[in-house]
């Protein structure tokens, strides 16, 4: 028997399993995915619970059902390479592997800044997002809304959570000079307008002192604040951090074109976990998800598994609440109602498969 664990269920891990079934299992394999949740769940709209607009029922998908394959739903304690097997909670057997693919995405980086972790909501997982869909759902009218970071979360965050609740007090607190650096400036004047019109108050050049649980201190200024929610950076999660395997500069494994770790090549590692070229994303890891499942396809086949194709991303979409977006399309920068409408396509179409 061929045992394969995957770490994760979310984006890449899902996808590694779709294609492995899609493709035929041999007999002689079973896998056995954890994850910590009964679900895949989208987290690209997670900004959607924090902002109230979505229900739960709506961002999450049942896993497939086969006959060889087998779901462990719990907190994993550690990852044991030596050993091969993995340890987790509540279980007295650890659960042993001869393939592994760890895909257990990121977890928020608060770079060292006091109190930003005991103090700041997040949007990094599903349990998180509702706790800041209940934060800033009780509060009362008026009430004060920080988001830390103007990236694309921070973005969707701040605005989803604008046309949620209008009688909101919303800042937007960036450490650049405009929102969205890694945007075209058509996006980002679009965006900054936006905001502007919305009555959003951004503030640029920011940087955190510290964050307390009625307020955040930006550049010797403490701002009172009822709810903080911290999109200011992730880091690949802890437990593929604490692995004895060589690291970029962000953390993240270093592993060869087949997506193995070098010294150990029975090892995958797939998303945030990655080191790649390319920035994180849900389609990033899809496809990175894919090219594994191929890969361990033929490997578990007996043959020689081919050099995976070139990643091709086909651009990023951002919405600006429930009718207006922006994103690159066609290596085009476009703004507006198509590219809400695309995305919500996109969603769909994650959806049916």
């Amino acid at each position: 028997m061929k045992r394969l664990v995957i770490l994760g269920g979310g984006y890449g891990g899902l996808k590694a399993l779709l294609t492995l079934i899609d493709q035929g299992l041999p007999k002689d394999v079973h896998i056995t995915v954890i994850d910590r949740n009964p679900y895949h769940s989208l987290k690209t709209e997670f900004y959607t619970i924090a902002a109230g607009t979505e229900a739960d029922k709506n961002v999450r998908m049942e896993f497939p059902k086969h006959d060889q394959v087998h779901y462990v739903y719990t907190e994993i304690n550690k990852i044991d390479i030596e050993d091969e097997q993995i340890l987790i909670k509540d279980f007295k057997e650890a659960i042993p592997y001869d393939y592994l693919i760890i895909g257990l995405g990121c977890e928020d980086n608060y770079h060292g800044i006091e109190g930003a972790k005991e103090f700041t909501e997040s949007v990094q997982t599903f349990e998180k997002a509702r706790s800041a869909g209940f934060s800033v759902g009780n509060l009362k009218a008026y009430g004060k809304v920080t988001v830390v970071g103007a990236g694309l979360s921070g973005i969707e965050v701040a605005s989803e959570i604008r046309e949620s609740r209008p009688d909101l007090n919303i800042r937007l607190l960036d450490r650049g000079e405009t929102v969205l650096r890694a945007f075209d400036k058509k996006i980002q004047d679009y965006v900054e307008e936006w905001f502007a019109s919305n009555d959003v108050e951004v503030l640029h050049k920011a940087s955190v002192d510290y964050v307390e649980k009625d307020g955040v201190c930006n550049n010797g200024i403490c701002y009172l604040n009822d709810v903080t929610i911290w999109t200011a950076g992730v880091r690949p999660n802890y437990l593929v951090r604490e692995l004895p395997f060589e690291q970029d500069e962000q953390d993240k494994v270093i592993i060869n074109e087949f997506y193995q770790v070098p010294a150990r090549q029975n090892v995958y590692i797939v998303g945030d976990c990655a080191s790649s070229t390319f920035s994180p994303s849900a389609q990033l890891a899809g496809q990175q998800g894919e090219q594994i499942g191929e890969i361990l396809a033929d490997l578990l086949n007996d043959k020689e598994p081919g050099k995976p194709k070139e990643i091709k991303l086909k651009g990023t979409l951002g919405s600006l609440g429930k009718s207006d977006g922006f994103g690159n399309m066609m290596q085009q920068p476009v703004t507006g109602r198509l590219p809400r409408l695309a995305k919500s396509g996109v969603l769909w179409l994650n959806k049916r498969h």
